[in-house]
């Protein structure tokens, strides 16, 4: 079943990027709720459809600002529901507004627990989602090495427009002119619920500095218990590099532009002087003090 699953989950992505080859880069972005979207990913009706989506108390939700860590945090959820409850990744793209054919049916008829993504801001998520108490797992990277790879993932992947340099994309990027809005604005919203007891709050870098302790972290949060080989094993075969080398079966012909390099600190090889400060001094306007500010280790890993 698992490969029937994944054959169909690489359909799905393939179709969207058929789909795309006659759209004109004009056509590939449209605003909803004033926030920029991929149109070939995400259509108005999924947001509508949104609104009404039952949530269970079992559900598990991840949610990331794109170039975050998104497909490797989901992929990691998958093994840990796989070990306790040898359950299989749904056919679907597990991302709650990408479009897909049916794709709320289909997610209503799968068992629980089903891992669901999304890269909408706390504020973007429906009201609904926070009527029954379900656990969310969310994402930060620091705003540099985001800034960067999104830029990459721009110009590698067929279905956004691409961006002839890197200083145009900056500034699209500190304007929140990009895809799913700014990141200023997900930490910020995000930040002020930091404290609520089901939403838990991971890094990018954390992840990259222990992948056991960050699995175990991850799975006690969601209150199953894992044996420390089942931990182990999780996170050998989660390791960016394993991911990478498996991409095009993983995720069919995008798969080579989601995992590109996964390192921490590459953005110092295009940042300019002026653009360093330029993100430092928009960082400390809007992030000093705050808690997620702080788990961001800005001085860290963006000096």
């Amino acid at each position: 079943k698992k490969m029937a699953n994944r054959e169909k989950f690489v359909e799905e992505v393939n179709k969207i990027l058929e789909a795309v080859k006659d759209l004109s880069p004009d056509k590939m972005l449209f605003r909803y709720n004033g926030v920029l979207y991929p149109t070939v990913l995400c259509k108005p009706e999924m947001f509508e459809a949104l609104n009404t989506f039952e949530t269970r108390e079992e559900d598990i939700l991840m949610a990331a600002y794109p170039k975050c860590g998104t497909n490797w945090t989901l992929h990691l959820l998958q093994d840990i529901v796989y070990a306790v409850h040898k359950k299989d990744p749904a056919a679907v793209i597990p991302m709650l507004e990408f479009w897909g054919e049916n794709k709320f049916e289909k997610l209503k008829e799968e068992a629980s627990p089903r891992v669901l993504g999304t890269h909408l801001s706390y504020d973007g998520i429906p009201k609904s989602f926070f009527n029954k108490p379900l656990k969310m797992l969310v994402v930060f990277r620091n705003p540099k090495d985001t800034a960067l790879s999104y830029y990459h993932f721009y110009n590698n992947n067929q279905t956004l427009p691409k961006y002839s340099s890197w200083d145009t994309f900056f500034e699209d990027f500190m304007a929140g002119n990009v895809c799913w809005g700014s990141y200023f604005d997900h930490v910020l919203a995000w930040n002020k619920h930091i404290d609520n007891e089901n939403i838990m709050i991971v890094t990018f870098e954390e992840l990259k500095k222990d992948l056991e302790v960050a699995v175990r972290k991850i799975s006690k949060f969601f209150g199953f218990s894992l044996t420390e080989e089942q931990i182990r094993s999780i996170a050998d075969k989660g390791t960016f590099k394993s991911m990478k080398e498996k991409s095009e079966e993983t995720h069919g012909a995008i798969g080579k532009s989601i995992f590109r390099k996964g390192e921490v600190g590459d953005w110092r090889n295009i940042f300019t002087e002026a653009q360093n400060q330029e993100m430092d001094a928009k960082f400390e306007a809007c992030l000093a003090g705050t808690k997620l500010g702080e788990m961001l280790q800005y001085n860290v890993y963006c000096k």
